[in-house]
């Protein structure tokens, strides 16, 4: 089973990911993306790589019992896609240390218009995506929900979090 973990900056994928009790290897893209130079170039804008992401396709090609987690990862063939959700105001907060207010104030408004969870079920579908509030979880009640789907003992869902209030 391959298993994508993703969400915007600041949802808590590594953290989550990093606390997870499976036999299913977990990947952590943004390393292996770094590590294997799995780039095309640099967005000077944004001060970030561009990933390649038909290198990193291969990369995973063939790899099965998987969780791979990154801000990317619902782009990637997945049996199983887990959004992580958190309110924008404490994306702000989290990645106002790391991230430059450009950034900071994108990934914010990104999460509020529900961007990566309307380009995971465009590309896997509702029955495959599986949506987590984190706001108020900590990351071992966020690990044991992504477990939970591992398990196939949660249900799909999508569209079930909203921050239309935000904006």
């Amino acid at each position: 089973m391959r298993v994508a973990v993703t969400g915007t900056p600041g949802t808590g994928k590594t953290t989550a990911t990093e606390l997870l009790d499976t036999d299913l290897d977990v990947l952590h893209l943004n390393d292996i993306i770094t590590e294997e130079g799995l780039t095309t170039g640099h967005d000077d804008e944004r001060d970030s790589a561009i990933v390649d992401l038909e290198a990193v396709e291969a990369y995973l090609d063939g790899q099965t019992d998987v969780v791979f987690e990154s801000h990317l990862a619902h782009n990637l063939p997945a049996d199983r896609v887990v959004v992580l959700r958190c309110h924008p105001e404490q994306i702000e907060q989290r990645l106002a240390e790391r991230e430059s207010t450009a950034s900071v104030t994108e990934n914010a408004e990104s999460e509020a218009l529900d961007v990566i969870l309307g380009e995971a079920v465009n590309r896997h579908g509702l029955d495959a995506v599986y949506e987590i509030e984190t706001t108020d979880r900590s990351a071992e009640q966020t690990a044991a929900e992504i477990e939970s789907v591992i398990a196939g003992t949660r249900e799909p869902s999508a569209g079930t979090v909203s921050y239309a209030e935000y904006l």
